[in-house]
This record gives structure tokens, sequence and C-alpha cells, in this order.
């Protein structure tokens, strides 16, 4: 029984890094792989990227935001980027985004984008890939809640010639 104890003893740093390890994956921050070529041009497929979920923990996700979701309807994990907030009306005319009838400047390359109107309720996020003709997001799936956005990316880690921020 005491080589046991001294065994434990003697890797006790590296069970403490491993546990470390497994808690900061499974509440603060985990690699997420991008599939497919709805974010193009800003992320590609195959991408590996940084899932921040504290982001979502203590604050809503914003305009813009990249974020990864649980699409329930498909049993998939999905990263888009976020349109629409709760309670808006969400209008794509001329390829031209309008909140609740006002022009918003998208400072982002995204596709061609068909005219829609799309309006949102309480604790519902309106979700857009950047490559407009090609993705499956909220046009077709129905806009999201809160508790289905996993995290947000911000962090880009693979290739390495393109790690950095998003």
């Amino acid at each position: 029984m005491k080589k046991v104890w001294k065994f434990l003893y003697d890797i006790k740093d590296y069970i403490i890094i491993l546990l470390v390890v497994i808690l900061v994956r499974s509440f603060l921050f985990t690699p997420a792989r991008v599939n497919g070529a709805s974010m193009n041009n800003t992320l590609q497929d195959g991408q590996i990227v940084i899932l921040n979920k504290i982001n979502m923990t203590i604050k809503d996700p914003s305009r813009f935001q990249i974020v990864v979701i649980n699409n329930r309807k498909d049993n998939d994990r999905i990263i888009k980027r976020v349109i629409g907030l709760p309670n808006e009306k969400i209008e794509y005319k001329d390829n031209s985004l309008y909140v609740n009838g006002e022009l918003i400047i998208e400072d982002y390359e995204h596709g061609l984008t068909e005219d829609f109107v799309y309006n949102t309720h309480d604790d519902e996020y309106f979700v857009l890939g950047d490559n407009r003709t090609v993705s499956k997001d909220s046009r077709y799936l129905g806009a999201f809640h809160k508790k289905d956005i996993l995290g947000s990316v911000q962090l880009r880690l693979y290739p390495f010639n393109k790690i950095g921020r998003i």
C-alpha cells in the first residue's frame, strides 16, 4: 500500500495538470474545427479555432460576433455570424442589411444575400454564414436560442500562418 501512495505522490503534479486541462477544456475554452465553406472567406474548411465558452455565460451574443451553435435540428455544431438579436426585424434588400428598418453596414466580406425578412422573438438570435450562397443558417433552420450558442470564436490556431484574432 505504501508503494501505491508513493507512486501517487510522485505523479501528483501530472494528475493536477491533467485535471486543470480537463476543467479548462470543459468549461472555459475548447478547440473547434471549421467544417465546410459556409464561413469563407473569414474561416476556411479545416481551420482550427478556439471556442470561448466564458463569453456566453457572462454576456449576450452581439451583432456580427462569430459563434458556435448546437444545431439540434441536424444534431451537429455549426459556426456562424450573429446578424439579428432578440426582438428585431432582420431584412436583406438588394444585398444590404436592415435591422428594424435601419441600414446596418457590414464591415466584413460576405457573399450575395438574397432578399428576405425575418422577425426574431425573445431570446432568439438570427445567424448567417459569410458565404451566403452555400450556408445552411437561420434562413433555413430558424433562429437559435441563447442556450444553443456554445461560445464565441475569436482566435484561429491553425493553419499556423493564419494564427491570431479573427
